[in-house]
Formats: structure tokens, C-alpha cells, sequence
């Protein structure tokens, strides 16, 4: 009879956990597919630089990929801990990269409404059920995408109107970006101690390393008329 019973308990438990925790299953979904589909498209886009002959683009997008990475699995692990079968989460189509302007372009532009809009909104619906690590996972990440959207505008704030100039910019020296294991944090110099974001301890970060010199072809000399940023 103590067996049954507890059998009968386990059997109620996902269904106890689904119900009291529906928002944040919900938005949970939302951001693990979002992010897996940013990791992908930010993958795309530094092979699309790299191609072009901007390696230190390509490094800024695989450093932007990994801490996509980041938020994703997080998701994924609290998903997994809610009883939530991940694999049955539907994914969009893989994203076709642009140029590299248009791609930085349009990175800039979801990161803007990520953190304007959809972040907050979803930290306002899923508040009511408390699920505190998913509070703090969601925040981690919307923290980061700050970051991202600091990281990305900064380069096509670099020059004025002429985005060959912009790139001369940034291609003329070298790139470093490092990205925190626990939350994404995305620096281009690490931190005194411990992450600004999660307060892990330095040593949680890891440096992304750039591509290969010889990997990515020579820089374009073109000057591409910018007129639209």
C-alpha cells in the first residue's frame, strides 16, 4: 500500500509542477528556442565575416554565438528539472545570413527589442509563480544581452556614414572578448574579481579565440556607402 501510494505520488508530481509553474514553463520555452536560434544565427554570421574579410567581426559574432550558447543551456536544464521534454520544443528555420552589415543590422535591432520589450515582459509574467532560479536565469540573460547590444553598436558607432571606414577601424587591430560559463556575460577585458553579472568568480570565464589569420580572406578595400544605420 506505502508503494502504491508512492507510486500514485511520483505519477502527480510533473502534472503538480506543470500546473503551478504554467508562465514560467511557457516563457522558459520561449527563450530556450529564441536562444538556440540566436546561437545558430550568430554562428552563421561569423562564418559570413570571416568569408567577407572581417575577422574581427566574425570574432565579435562567435563570442555573441557562445554566450547564446550560455543562456540556452540554462534554459534547458531548468526545463529538464520542471519535467519538460525539450526535444519537443519546435524550432524556426535556420536563419540565411546577409552581408555583414546587414547582419550586424539586423543583431543589432533584435537586441534592441529583447531588452526593451521582450525581457521585461516576460520577468512581469512569470513573477507571480516565484520560480526564483528562473527569475535569476532570465535576468542573467537579459543582462547579457545589454552587453550585446553595447558590443554591437559600439562597432557601428566606430565610424561615421562610410561603413569601410567603420571596418578599417575595427579590422586594424586585434579582438578580445571573453564570456562567463554561468550567465553569458560577453567583455572584451576581464573582470576585476568577479562577474558583473552573476558574481561568479573570474575563473568562470572563457576567452573565445578569434579566427585564424589565415582562415579568413584579405579585408575588403571598397567603401560601402552607409547611409541607413
Amino acid at each position: 500500500i506505502v508503494l502504491a501510494g508512492w507510486i500514485v505520488f511520483l505519477l502527480q508530481v510533473p502534472f503538480a509542477l506543470a500546473e503551478s509553474s504554467a508562465l514560467t514553463i511557457e516563457a522558459l520555452q520561449e527563450r530556450y528556442r529564441d536562444e538556440v536560434t540566436a546561437h545558430s544565427a550568430y554562428s552563421v554570421y561569423a562564418e559570413r565575416a570571416c568569408a567577407e574579410g572581417y575577422p574581427n567581426i566574425a570574432h565579435l559574432f562567435k563570442a555573441l554565438a557562445a554566450s547564446e550558447g550560455v543562456h540556452a543551456q540554462n534554459f534547458k536544464n531548468l526545463l529538464t528539472g520542471l519535467q519538460v521534454d525539450v526535444e519537443s520544443i519546435a524550432m524556426p528555420e535556420s536563419q540565411v545570413a546577409g552581408t555583414t552589415r546587414d547582419n550586424l543590422k539586423h543583431a543589432s535591432g533584435v537586441e534592441r527589442d529583447e531588452i526593451d520589450h521582450e525581457y521585461p515582459a516576460i520577468l512581469e509574467r512569470i513573477a507571480s509563480e516565484g520560480n526564483q532560479d528562473a527569475i535569476t536565469s532570465i535576468t542573467y540573460a537579459w543582462e547579457a544581452e545589454q552587453q550585446h547590444r553595447d558590443l554591437i553598436v559600439k562597432i557601428h558607432k566606430a565610424a561615421s556614414r562610410m561603413f569601410g571606414l567603420l571596418v578599417g577601424r575595427i579590422e586594424g587591430g586585434e579582438s578580445h572578448y571573453h564570456v562567463c560559463a554561468v550567465c553569458g556575460s560577453t567583455l572584451t577585458e576581464l573582470p576585476g574579481g568577479q562577474c558583473p553579472i552573476c558574481a561568479q568568480p573570474v575563473s568562470g570565464y572563457r576567452t573565445i579565440d578569434p579566427y585564424p589569420k589565415d582562415t579568413c580572406k584579405a579585408p575588403p578595400r571598397e567603401m560601402l556607402q552607409d547611409d541607413d544605420w
